[in-house]
């Protein structure tokens, strides 16, 4: 076979390491620090979790330069909110329920598409992508439409694609989609996101909200290409998600903390709970002092404690909380 005089010459792009060591490039944007780099992000939970309140905490944060979450500091962007199964009222409603009574302009919405989603979110980044733009999809679900084929895999992976080409070729700017996961419990989270894994193939990253039965307690799990991956703990009141802590490290330890706590009874839970507020060790006559119980109870649960690993040992005499398994030793 040859190739064509007429036709490019197909290694005309090839690039070696020596040009590409060379190279200086700029550092990753993010929307929220560690937690939603720049390009393709898919949000997925059930319904009725609170992705929508997530978001519009997410955007108003961006859009002004505050916080997200309540604690990670953002830099301000123009955001384009596509709140497609809400109408003016409740948007209103929900920035009055999470604190905003006097909106900012670069805070826009939609709820409506006059034009198709691609070429809707193209127009705002012709407009605003020197500012390092945010668009927030809520939800994939509104612009997505079925497909009867055979290759659903592929067809899925098209359509992100599709979506994801748009922010890659504007360096800096971030397009959030907001998803469904899919029924029933699932081990690895990643498949959650409903549909096949074309959808989640295609993003650079996904963040899954999966919230604590009977509570207002959630955990955040992220997955991406070029944030670190973690999970980090939330609590949903009132419409507004904060972090369990003021740092990523801090909601990633909290996460260690209710897991250690997951299941037990009253007077375990408060000793675990103890042990964790120490993480330099208490040792069991503190630990007596603290809970004013005799000296066979504590050592009971102290060895039940570290038998079922909520706990750990700390030297002679000491015991501390399990260490986050996300932190270097």
């Amino acid at each position: 076979m040859t190739i064509s005089p007429t036709a490019a010459d197909p290694l005309d792009e090839v690039f070696n390491s020596a040009w590409l060591t060379a190279q200086q490039f700029q550092p990753v944007e993010y929307v929220v620090p560690g937690v939603i780099p720049e390009g393709l992000t898919i949000l997925v939970a059930p319904p009725k979790v609170g992705k929508s309140w997530m978001v519009l905490g997410i955007a108003q944060a961006a859009a002004s330069g505050g916080k997200a979450f309540g604690a990670i500091q953002v830099k301000q962007r123009p955001v384009l909110y596509l709140a497609l199964e809400d109408g003016p009222r409740r948007l209103q409603s929900r920035l009055n329920t999470i604190g905003v009574t006097e909106g900012i302009r670069d805070l826009m919405f939609l709820t409506r598409l006059g034009a198709s989603a691609v070429d809707t979110i193209t127009a705002f980044l012709e407009r605003h992508g020197h500012n390092k733009p945010l668009i927030i999809l809520d939800t994939l679900g509104k612009v997505r439409g079925t497909y009867g084929g055979n290759d659903a895999y592929g067809n899925d992976y098209s359509q992100m694609s599709a979506l994801k080409g748009l922010v890659d070729d504007v360096p800096g700017s971030s397009l959030l989609v907001v998803h469904h996961t899919n029924k029933g419990e699932k081990s690895d989270f990643l498949d959650s996101v409903s549909g096949t894994q074309g959808l989640a193939g295609a993003a650079d990253s996904i963040l899954a909200i999966k919230r604590e039965r009977n509570t207002n307690n959630s955990t955040l799990h992220v997955t991406s290409r070029d944030a670190a991956e973690g999970e980090y703990a939330l609590t949903l009141t009132g419409g507004v998600w904060s972090m369990d802590g003021t740092t990523l490290q801090e909601a990633a330890q909290a996460v260690t903390a209710r897991q250690s706590v997951e299941g037990v009874g009253d007077d375990m839970t408060q000793l675990v709970k103890l042990v964790n507020s120490r993480p330099e060790g208490i040792t069991p006559k503190d630990l007596i002092v603290a809970l004013g119980w005799e000296e066979g109870k504590v050592s009971g649960y102290l060895s039940r404690a570290w038998n079922s690993n909520r706990i750990i040992k700390i030297g002679r005499g000491k015991y501390g909380p399990i260490p986050d398994p996300s932190l270097p030793l």
